[in-house]
């Protein structure tokens, strides 16, 4: 069976209805494609907040490595402490 696309006009109450009225399965099939557009959206929106900005120089790659490995650091402490 090839699938074929249609279009009809149909109200957002419509459309509410009739996923109210899909199997169990098939709904958590359309909240998962509903919350991946509101997830892939608000991830474009920071991208672009984030490259709008001018970069900022004052951080250095030593200073980077040094905080990369005190984070390591306090969550071996971490892990060794709860275990």
């Amino acid at each position: 069976m090839v699938n074929q696309m249609i279009q009809l006009p149909i109200t957002l109450e419509q459309l509410i209805t009739t996923v109210q009225q899909l199997q169990s399965s098939d709904r958590a099939q359309v909240a998962k494609a509903l919350i991946y557009m509101e997830l892939k959206s608000d991830l474009t929106n920071l991208l672009e907040e984030l490259y709008s900005q001018p970069p900022i120089d004052e951080i250095t790659d030593a200073e980077i490595m040094n905080e990369i490995k005190a984070v390591r650091q306090q969550s071996t402490i971490s892990l060794t402490l709860t275990c």
